[in-house]
């Protein structure tokens, strides 16, 4: 499932170094504007406990976790939206991803230089989002006058996508971001993810801070999740640096004892690839057996024979039925047949709307 989150923000706020830590396809992380040009493109894999849990009791042959694609986006100046800096290349990027995740400077160094001068967190994510809820009110715009002739042609569709371009439109139009704006009837909302709006995508707000702050962030930070909250966003706290030095700790002990030591349990890393994951509204479902215990990955809110799908077409065209363990009853019991025996192995047919962590066996006939 090609899914992608692209990492964006001003020059200079981490974006590279995060990345960096992200993935094992290494950007170039310099002190001067537009060092990245490319977007560098990494596969990264799922923090998943409930992997390893598994392989415990089922001694597979390997594990597969989850992946998901992330992508470093070259750093956007003002006026972007007319092509300034690499505006137009930042911007073709952009919008190839399915989400953001948005890379905002909350540290001081004077070593390493500011593009604007000083460190404003909101001021560099106002930055960004006027750059690109200007470039949204270009498409907007290009469509409005078009679409509001058929509109008062009596064309049904046209009024469905006018009443969309013009609830986007005066949202943007008083600087706030296209993804506030909610729509109640599927025409809409089917009109809507058309339109691939740029401030429409999800996003996740990611504070870069210094080692100190790396667990409880500064006044900048509480500034942002502020403003994340306001607008229904998701932000987070990372320490990019110092995630850069834990990734080249070589044992998994080290790695805990430099985390213990900043008072963490978990690494940002970790943490933040789970957001992005979610952010894309993808979970996984699980099969365990001698071969491999491995994680699949669906869009939320799909049924047993899609899912199916993910493994291969003709299980979701043979389709007959899936046979579902929860995770918890399988850790609970300590294998399939203990489950099996217990009756906590339920039988789901088409309708079945899959669930997070759910072990799955699907039944087909081709």
């Amino acid at each position: 499932m090609a899914l992608k989150c692209g990492i964006v923000g001003l020059p200079n706020v981490g974006k590279s170094t995060l990345f960096n830590c992200l993935s094992s396809a290494k950007a170039q992380a310099a002190n001067f504007p537009f060092c990245t040009i490319e977007p560098n493109v990494g596969v990264i894999t799922v923090p998943d406990e409930r992997l390893t849990k598994l392989a415990e009791l089922v001694h597979p042959g390997r594990i597969v976790p989850a992946t998901c694609e992330i992508v470093d986006i070259a750093g956007l100046v003002k006026g972007a939206s007319k092509g300034e800096g690499l505006g137009n290349k930042f911007l073709g990027n952009i919008r190839e991803t399915d989400a953001i995740i948005h890379v905002l400077r909350c540290f001081e160094d004077d070593n390493i230089t500011h593009v604007d001068g000083t460190i404003d967190p909101i001021r560099d994510k106002e930055i960004i989002d006027t750059e690109l809820q200007l470039k949204d009110l270009e498409t907007i715009e290009g469509q409005l006058t078009k679409v509001q002739k058929a509109a008062a042609a009596g064309n049904k569709e046209a009024k469905i996508l006018a009443n969309v371009l013009e609830s986007y439109r005066d949202v943007l139009e008083k600087g706030k971001n296209a993804r506030v704006v909610s729509f109640e009837t599927k025409d809409e909302i089917d009109a809507a993810r058309n339109l691939f709006l740029l401030t429409s995508k999800p996003v996740l707000y990611v504070c870069n801070v210094g080692e100190s702050e790396a667990k409880n962030g500064n006044e900048m930070t509480k500034k942002v999740e502020e403003l994340a909250r306001e607008e229904g966003a998701e932000m987070m706290i990372i320490a990019a640096k110092t995630e850069e030095d834990i990734a080249e700790l070589e044992s998994y002990e080290d790695k805990q004892l430099f985390l213990e030591e900043l008072g963490l349990e978990e690494s940002g890393v970790n943490r933040l690839i789970k957001k992005a994951y979610s952010l894309l509204n993808l979970e996984t479902f699980i099969t365990a057996g001698e071969m491999e215990v491995k994680a699949w990955t669906y869009k939320k809110g799909w049924k047993a024979p899609q899912c199916a799908g993910v493994i291969h077409t003709d299980f979701e065209k043979g389709f007959i039925r899936a046979e579902v363990i929860k995770y918890d009853d399988y850790i609970a019991y300590g294998s399939e047949a203990a489950v099996k025996e217990a009756g906590k192995m339920g039988i789901e047919g088409k309708d079945y709307i899959v669930q997070d962590g759910d072990i799955m066996h699907f039944r087909f006939n081709v």
